[in-house]
């Protein structure tokens, strides 16, 4: 049977209740127990001192031993009257324990205790065991003969002196016994057992009792946060689970909501991501069908010029496939890099000597100041560093207005490579910054021209540099224009 989360949290509150109240139980009997005794032996040292007295004072009454001798009664009534609280009245069952020869003491079980003697004395086996301390007392004279008491047990017996006028005229046998013996005693601590079993048993059904709505109280949070998880699961992710504590459980509970929180951003920039692909792919497309429809309906003619606008249109779409293959590919990590030790600015002054042309064609002026010292090597990608190299040095011809200017500086700080791309004006507005790098995002300002692309160029860039452990941002240019600040771990 499949115990569920409520059951195994009432359980084990259940068992943790029960032993906590059973080492209870038991601290609470013995710590009882032992002040019990403690107090029963101190009570009997009292009344065994009392004893001693009342025996010398019958001692300097009588002159001797002689009269209590002969009277066992006189005896036995010295000894019960001594007891405190007794206030001189013997008890009941006194003239039971009488019976049996004259000097005979203490009583044997069979006459005393199955006839009417405490009930104490019957749970053992011998005359003193169990029995009342009055029936562990045995009187001997100065020279130590018996008065009162069995000699074979004189043995295990302690001695207590007698003292009347400065000298001992006798002694007192103490028999030894249970210390807990009375009726009264028995009774007491056989009702106080049962009490605090009574009050165990008790606390465990009261901790049942709050275990059970406790229990369901936490598991209610936890069947929230299941159902929340469950919904998100399904594609629900306005899902949002409230959060009514500052415990773990409610920490859980907002730890949900913000992964609820992710996954519907996440499924937002996936519907955004596809809508931008369709956009995309939809205006080359439509480009080349309207020239081709003009061309098939002969309203324009077909010539090398046609042709060639034919093929210009098919190498950007072209280009729009492959940089989304290329971000496509480093979502799903299987864009694939060839990494050496390569030197990043060799690369760099290839790509600029390779676009040298191109940007004479506009009259932009390209510095490169690269860091004084030994060359820069990082763990790399030539061809990937080339095509974020291309990207940069394109996006600086296609917004870069005419006769304007591109600084590249390279500078090491600490083991990290740096490269700051500056450009003139146009610039980029501030609130444009932080998305420069995202898939698709264009900027309503005149850097938006119509020979721009497709809005995938630097989000390739941030790729490319993240795959290489380092990072990418945007600032204004002091120059006007944009700033390009590259990080790349170097190599030791």
């Amino acid at each position: 049977m499949r115990l569920t989360l409520r059951a195994k949290l009432f359980v084990v509150l259940l068992i943790i209740t029960g032993a906590v109240v059973a080492g209870m139980l038991a601290v609470m009997q013995w710590s009882f127990e032992r002040g019990f005794v403690s107090l029963v032996e101190a009570r009997q040292q009292a009344q065994v001192k009392a004893v001693i007295t009342r025996l010398a004072d019958e001692y300097v009454a009588a002159g001797g031993w002689q009269r209590l001798r002969d009277d066992r009664a006189r005896w036995a009534h010295l000894l019960f009257t001594s007891r405190p609280g007794s206030h001189d009245r013997a008890p009941r069952w006194l003239g039971r324990a009488l019976s049996g020869p004259p000097h005979q003491w203490p009583p044997h079980r069979g006459r005393a205790g199955a006839r009417g003697g405490p009930p104490g004395d019957s749970r053992h086996a011998g005359p003193a065991r169990g029995a009342p301390l009055e029936f562990r007392l045995m009187l001997l004279d100065a020279d130590r003969r018996l008065l009162f008491g069995e000699a074979a047990r004189l043995a295990d017996a302690e001695l207590k002196p007698i003292m009347a006028a400065g000298a001992t005229v006798g002694w007192l046998a103490v028999l030894p016994g249970p210390a807990i013996d009375e009726l009264a005693d028995i009774r007491f601590v056989a009702r106080q057992r049962q009490t605090f079993v009574v009050i165990a048993a008790a606390m465990v059904l009261l901790a049942a009792a709050l275990a059970l709505p406790l229990a369901g109280a936490m598991t209610r949070r936890v069947r929230e946060i299941t159902g929340a998880a469950r919904a998100l699961a399904s594609g629900q992710f306005d899902t949002r689970v409230a959060v009514t504590s500052g415990d773990e459980l409610g920490q859980l509970a907002r730890d949900v909501n913000e992964l609820a929180k992710a996954l519907a951003r996440t499924e937002q920039g996936r519907r955004q991501w596809v809508a931008d692909i369709s956009h995309e792919l939809r205006t080359p497309l439509a480009v080349l069908r309207g020239e081709l429809e003009a061309l098939q309906d002969g309203v324009r003619p077909l010539t090398m010029a046609a042709i060639d606008s034919l093929h210009a249109d098919t190498l950007r779409l072209h280009r729009l496939v492959d940089d989304l293959n290329d971000l496509a590919m480093s979502d799903l990590g299987a864009l694939s890099y060839r990494k050496t030790a390569v030197e990043p600015l060799a690369i760099l002054r290839e790509d600029l000597a390779a676009l040298a042309g191109e940007f004479a064609d506009r009259q932009i002026d390209v510095t490169l100041e690269p860091a004084p010292g030994p060359s820069l090597r990082i763990n790399g990608d030539s061809g990937r560093l080339s095509q974020l190299f291309r990207n940069l040095l394109t996006n600086t011809l296609r917004y870069t207005d005419v006769g304007g200017r591109l600084v590249i500086r390279a500078g090491r700080s600490g083991d990290r490579l740096q490269l700051v791309f500056s450009d003139t004006a146009p610039g980029v507005p501030a609130d444009d910054l932080p998305q420069l790098f995202e898939r698709f995002h264009r900027v309503d300002a005149s850097r938006n021209r119509a020979s721009g692309g497709a809005g995938l160029g630097l989000a390739i860039c941030r790729s490319i540099v993240e795959a290489h452990d380092g990072s990418i941002t945007a600032t204004a240019s002091a120059l006007g224009g944009l700033s390009i600040l590259i990080d790349l771990p170097l190599l030791p």
